[in-house]
């Protein structure tokens, strides 16, 4: 069976991922471009006796590369092994999208035209003339609606004819003096160039046959050839349309005066992103604690039962049903969280009220030394910086990437609310202004870091890029799912397998030598006393304390039920007890508290305030742990303490994203930079803070 790789190019915001997707079905394959940290999406299936490698290339609007997305889009199409190209374009803005395509077929590879968008060319009084066309360029075509599907079968036997046939397009043909100027250029070199493309290139980099060429043509050689283009594409788009009653007023225009307005707009923003929150942690939470407690009270008491029945060690029994199953269930817990907030952003995105985002906020972060494009995943940080940093897909430049990157982890999560809460409502008489100058402190910390980034490792201004603003459209929900389900897998595959490794070592730290009967007799406890010298500056000399670190790497939560566990002088062995556990009831109550969660979660998204966010403070099970913490604190280390939770790094997730996002080296470098971050502000506080107030 042939194997055909067909490459989706065109413009951003043409279509060609929701293209993809309305092929891929749930088989859409979500990476990385080799070398760089450009989102890849592809699909691979059969398809009438062939085997179809469809790849979606970055969205761009010439072959004159300088991002990263860019490079790596300009890289595949000329040099890449590249079967097929479907030029895919917005059959409502022609002539300009015909201004790639032109480009592209001066590659002369084997072309196929996806007319896409033909629904709202339509509404817009545009025919095309779809014959013309392809007479005028001798390249198949077809129109396409890739939100309902219209012509996506047509375009895929189109492709396989044109690999069948090796059907070139139409060389193209320019004026005859920058056709007598190639020619001569060509003949120099000795060299016959391969492709149009190619002598264009090879002219444009030898600087005597460039001068040349400008002394022939009057002008530049880029600027001719660009001007070209532009004439060849503009004659295309106004002879193959046949009539044109273009409406005066959109409903985009009607919008944008609205959403682009500077004090609407922006109130418009905040709400929408405030539902966006909302409903992402309101709705989610209730299914993420199921999922926890059915992993942790249902499966790893069922496991634990089989496994001691079986006559397995005690060790090997807890390993399966607190590391293994605990560990699973740790990496499912996020599921919910980034699906939703996926969601939203895929949306907005597809929308097109994502680019719009940008537009309003780019002269403010601009002044930061940042861009609009930054924002969104900043503001998806206070939420969780695991999707906040899955959303730098859409930054262009290298650089911007790993410095919004950087700047993420510092905004606090609802994770490390909870632990702000527990010791703020202890140690302070105003404990909302305590949580909230941390907050202030992690945005001020991210702005310092971007700072310095841009002095040092990422030198330079933020990248200029160029911003379109599509019409509004509304998305399909099956397709909108379908790219939210591909990124769920990937986290998953890629991060899930970092975190739930990392589950199980800490696990082994707090568990092992075998038999151990209190908390000081672990290996993370002999950890924890070996760093204690490292963290006494900052005011942590109970080694219990730093030891709660360990485990709190995995997520900020944990740190407060590590404590329960460390600050105990023996841990209880319930192994034994789940043993007699009549696992029927446990199903039931499983089966009970999904129902609960169910209604929990649409009666929390529909109250006004943040249901998530609501940190229970006097339960009976933390009255000890209080009593304790208040005499292992004093109000400055207690605020020494949430620093240094607050700036080093977020959790083990985070790192698991930031690895397969901008790499191990960049990934370490910044936890070590965080931590001696954190602790230097730490000290400066505790210090300072007893002088003042001894």
């Amino acid at each position: 069976m042939s194997r055909i790789t067909v490459g989706l190019a065109g413009n951003p915001n043409v279509g060609k991922t929701t293209i993809l997707n309305n092929i891929a079905g749930k088989n859409l394959k979500v990476g990385n471009w080799a070398g760089v940290t450009v989102e890849k999406a592809e699909v691979e299936f059969t398809y009438n006796n062939y085997t179809l490698h469809i790849i979606d290339i970055p969205g761009i609007y010439n072959l004159t590369a300088t991002s990263d997305a860019e490079k790596a889009a300009v890289q595949f199409l000329v040099d890449g092994e590249i079967d097929v190209i479907v030029s895919v374009l917005d059959s409502s803005n022609l002539a300009r999208n015909l201004l790639l395509t032109v480009e592209l077929m001066e590659l002369e590879k084997p072309t196929v035209l996806a007319l896409n968008m033909a629904d709202e060319a339509r509404s817009k009084g545009l025919e095309l003339d779809l014959g013309k066309l392809k007479t005028i360029l001798q390249t198949d075509a077809c129109f396409t609606v890739a939100n309902s599907g219209e012509g996506i079968d047509e375009l895929l036997d189109k492709i396989i004819n044109c690999f069948e046939n090796s059907h070139d397009p139409a060389k193209l043909k320019y004026s005859e003096n920058v056709e007598s100027v190639l020619t001569t250029a060509a003949q120099k070199s000795g060299q016959p160039a391969q492709s149009k493309y190619d002598a264009i290139r090879a002219l444009e980099s030898s600087e005597q046959e460039a001068s040349e060429a400008e002394r022939t043509l009057g002008v530049g050689i880029t600027k001719a050839i660009n001007d070209e283009r532009w004439k060849l594409a503009s004659s295309i788009a106004k002879s193959v349309t046949a009539s044109s009653k273009v409406k005066e007023k959109s409903v985009s225009n009607k919008l944008d005066r609205v959403l682009l307005h500077p004090f609407m707009g922006i109130a418009i923003y905040i709400a929408l992103f405030y539902l966006m929150f909302k409903i992402s942690f309101d709705f989610s939470a209730p299914y993420m604690d199921w999922i926890d407690g059915f992993m942790n009270n249902f499966l790893a008491t069922a496991s634990s039962k089989l496994l001691i029945t079986l006559g397995v060690p005690d060790v090997v029994t807890r390993f399966v049903s607190e590391a293994v199953i605990g560990g699973v269930g740790f990496v499912l817990t996020f599921v919910p969280l980034v699906a939703i907030l996926y969601f939203f952003i895929t949306f907005f995105e597809m929308s097109g009220y994502l680019p719009r985002i940008v537009f309003m906020m780019d002269r403010f972060m601009h002044r930061l030394g940042l861009h609009g494009n930054m924002m969104t995943p900043l503001l998806l940080g206070f939420g969780c910086n695991v999707p906040a940093i899955m959303a730098t897909k859409n930054m262009s430049s290298k650089k911007d990437k790993i410095l919004v990157t950087m700047m993420i982890p510092f905004m606090s999560c609802p994770a490390r609310l909870v632990v702000f809460a527990f010791f703020a409502f202890i140690f302070f008489d105003n404990p909302a202004l305590v949580i909230v100058s941390l907050y202030g402190i992690g945005v001020i910390v991210a702005l310092i870091t971007a700072l310095l980034l841009r002095k040092s490792f990422l030198k330079g201004k933020a990248a200029n890029f160029l911003l379109e603003l599509p019409p509004y459209r509304l998305p399909s929900l099956k397709t909108v799912s379908r790219i939210v389900w591909a990124h769920v897998k990937r986290f998953i595959y890629k991060a899930g397998t970092f975190i739930f490794l990392v589950s199980i070592v800490v696990w082994v730290l707090l568990n092992l030598p075998p038999g151990i009967k209190s908390a000081d007799e672990s290996i993370a406890a002999r950890i924890g006393k070996t760093i204690t010298p490292v963290f006494e500056p900052i005011g942590l000399s109970d080694w219990r304390a730093t030891t709660s670190l360990i485990p709190g790497f995995l997520a900020r939560e944990v740190v407060l039920s590590s404590m329960g566990i460390i600050y105990k002088t023996s841990t209880e062995d319930s192994l034994r007890e789940k043993a007699d556990e009549n696992l029927a009831p446990l199903l039931k109550e499983q089966a009970v508290e999904l129902w609960e969660s169910i209604k929990s979660s649409f009666v929390s998204v529909a109250s006004l305030g943040f249901s998530t966010f609501e940190v229970e403070t006097s339960d009976e099970g933390s009255e000890g742990l209080r009593e304790t913490i208040q005499k292992s604190f004093t109000a400055s280390s207690a605020y020494s303490f949430m620093i240094l939770l607050l700036i080093y790094n977020s959790c083990v997730a985070t790192v698991a994203i930031m690895i397969r996002e901008i790499g191990r080296k960049a990934s370490f470098l910044f936890l070590g930079y965080s931590f001696v971050a954190a602790w230097l502000l730490a000290f400066v506080f505790y210090n300072v803070s007893n002088l003042l107030w001894p």
